[in-house]
């Protein structure tokens, strides 16, 4: 009965007038993140580098791990009604996954001691978090489903991996060398870029909302 109280009053907590405002606004500038979007050298051409999960990350820092899945939820929404999807909604469910993934354990660290060095600590662990569940549901769940989609064996998939790097020869150096490298270099690069700007963005917060 303690737990069922406390987990309705956490509930209640979130669903404010206020937080439901933010989780809308950051849902919004993530789906607009989105568009940006840039390739990496050592990856086939549908894994390119964006910055949408940093609103993700900032609204899990600053209202909680349930807020950072909504965030990451509307964000997919907002992709998919502006502009469709190419992939069958495989992408998008990827995406959805990985700024869980990140973001995540990051709040949760951060929402028991709210330090700098417990947001450190934080990213660290949802960067490392990310890049594992990335390459579990890439080799188990995303692969297979995006070659389903497509109607292309797996091999079709690795080809593409072989052609930026020859050392990409299978599902697995596939996942080593591309999906892993890829899903480190943005949780990090997001993690940044947040700890760059999260004190400011949490006085505006604050402040006027």
């Amino acid at each position: 009965m303690e737990v069922a109280a406390r987990q309705v009053r956490q509930e209640k907590k979130l669903l404010t007038t206020k937080n439901m405002v933010l989780m809308a606004m950051f849902g919004a500038l993530s789906g607009m993140l989105m568009y940006i979007q840039v390739p990496v050298p050592f990856a086939p051409s549908f894994y390119k580098l964006d910055f949408c999960d940093v609103p993700v990350l900032i609204g899990s820092f600053a209202m909680g791990p349930a807020a950072g899945l909504i965030i990451a939820a509307l964000k997919i929404l907002i992709s998919l009604v502006l502009r469709g999807t190419q992939t069958a909604g495989v992408g998008e469910f990827s995406n959805w996954i990985q700024a869980c993934s990140l973001a995540i354990p990051a709040a949760l660290i951060y929402k028991h001691n709210k330090t700098k060095n417990s947001a450190i600590i934080g990213m660290a662990a949802g960067v490392l978090t990310m890049v594992i569940v990335s390459c579990f549901t890439n080799t188990y769940i995303m692969l297979p489903a995006y070659a389903k989609a497509f109607h292309m064996p797996i091999e079709a998939l690795v080809g593409m991996g072989t052609a930026v790097n020859p050392s990409i020869n299978s599902l697995m150096t596939f996942v080593l060398l591309a999906v892993a490298p890829f899903n480190l270099l943005k949780g990090s690069l997001v993690s940044l870029v947040t700890a760059l700007i999260y004190k400011r963005v949490s006085i505006i917060i604050k402040g006027r909302l």
